[in-house]
């Protein structure tokens, strides 16, 4: 018997042929990569010790290989298959995301690796959104367009085989992992064609620029594919000396000295040519869905973090949220992961106290990547490459996360429960490295 590729490896193979044909199809995609690859490597060489330290976290191995891509999917049979085909992958649902408050008609998760090992082998992510047709208003467009995606497969049947195979044996070898790759790459790929009459689009552009875009195509394009950088705002201020436009605003937090949850900026949606279906035969027209990002990742939040956070961006006042390392992990605002120190493995350490540890360099306290997404600019982000017609009024829902675990077909993961819990495991680590026990 063949032995299994293992998850990660088959991630990291999805995620470099994603990236290979993202940026064939948008060529653009390749000058974004050319960018953040400079502004990464002249921030490193300004600051020796950021980079020491990304290095010692791991950080800096997976920085040029990290991406998060994003897809739209319109039925809960879509939603569920793409859960067990990343899942083939080592990636798994975390967090629900409501956007329907800020005038997006979806709810979504992002699949990632959970844990912290195969997030530093690959940190691939998918942020991965359903559409809502209950809120679509016109009931007789409402109706057309789950009849559109009702005749639609997204996944080839080698994907389906295969992800059944995977599950029934328990992994993939090297032919089925490759085969696998290659079948479950057609779904992301951009078609030109609609499925939908010139007519029908227009209808659904009228109703949301991103209900056209989910049920107008054979399947759910990728679109984009997000980069990390490491200053997103010289990489803001450098896209237009490299032909690039970029939307107007950072979404996320202000630039700080201690950079926390996530910042985002893109370069505005392409209009693309497409063909209609039509009786005389196929007829001209265009599209815009597909754009560039670029992220910056800083330190997790506590819950009290994220609360201190969330109060600071209804009020656009971060004064209170402390712009200090030993700040915010003193008050327990932010995820750490704690390490000892060859000095300390050297010492007869006599304490548990890690302020008494850290403060005597046998220990030190690296602030958790932030590996999820915030709402707000999630939303921001859809906005902004949806065209003049964006939506500015928000839908009157309540979230639906039941409703969307049930198409999910299983709960999505809790990233709070996530970060502590690699919190908890390094103290514990580290204590045990020094010979000492945790103190209650």
């Amino acid at each position: 018997m063949s032995a299994f590729v293992h998850p990660d490896e088959i991630r990291s193979r999805f995620s470099a042929a994603l990236s290979a044909m993202y940026r064939a199809e948008v060529p653009q995609y390749g000058d974004l990569l050319m960018l953040v690859a400079d502004i990464n490597a002249q921030a490193l060489k300004a600051d020796a010790g950021s980079a020491d330290r990304l290095a010692a976290s791991g950080e800096l191995a997976r920085l040029s290989e990290e991406r998060h891509g994003a897809i739209r999917v319109g039925t809960a049979d879509e939603l569920a298959t793409i859960a067990r085909a990343f899942a083939v992958m080592g990636m798994e649902p975390v967090s629900y995301y409501n956007l329907a408050p800020a005038g997006v008609p979806v709810h979504s998760t992002a699949f990632r690796p959970v844990d912290p090992a195969a997030l530093a082998r690959n940190p691939f992510r998918v942020f991965t959104s359903l559409l809502r047709l209950e809120l679509i208003e016109d009931e007789a467009l409402r109706a057309e367009a789950a009849e559109a995606l009702a005749r639609r497969d997204i996944f080839t049947p080698g994907a389906r085989e295969l992800i059944e195979t995977a599950e029934a044996a328990g992994g993939l070898d090297e032919a089925q992992a490759d085969r696998f790759v290659s079948d479950l790459l057609e779904t992301f790929r951009w078609h030109a064609q609609a499925t939908v009459s010139a007519e029908t689009y227009e209808r659904l552009v009228a109703a949301h620029r991103l209900i056209a875009d989910v049920v107008s195509f054979k399947g759910p394009h990728i679109n984009h594919l997000t980069p990390r950088t490491l200053d997103i705002d010289a990489a803001q201020a450098a896209m237009p000396a490299r032909g690039i436009s970029p939307k107007e605003t950072i979404e996320g937090p202000p630039a700080r000295a201690c950079p926390i949850l996530l910042r985002q900026t893109s370069f505005k949606a392409l209009q693309e040519a497409i063909t209609f279906p039509g009786a005389d035969g196929p007829t001209a027209g265009a599209h815009t869905a597909r754009f560039g990002e670029i992220e910056q990742r800083g330190c997790a939040l506590t819950p009290a973090g994220r609360a201190l956070y969330d109060a600071a961006l209804a009020s656009k006042d971060f004064s209170a949220l402390p712009d200090d390392w030993d700040a915010l992990r003193r008050g327990d605002l932010a995820w750490f992961r704690y390490r000892a120190t060859p000095e300390g493995l050297a010492a007869r350490a006599e304490t548990a106290d890690l302020d008494a540890l850290i403060a005597a360099g046998h220990v030190v306290a690296e602030p958790i990547t932030y590996e999820d997404f915030l709402p707000v600019s999630a939303a921001g982000i859809f906005q902004s490459n949806l065209g003049s017609e964006a939506r500015e009024t928000a839908y009157a829902v309540d979230p639906a996360k039941a409703d969307f675990e049930q198409a999910l077909g299983r709960p999505v993961q809790d990233e709070m429960a996530l970060y502590r819990a690699e919190q908890e495991a390094s103290i514990t680590a580290t204590l045990k490295a020094l010979g000492l026990t945790e103190t209650v």
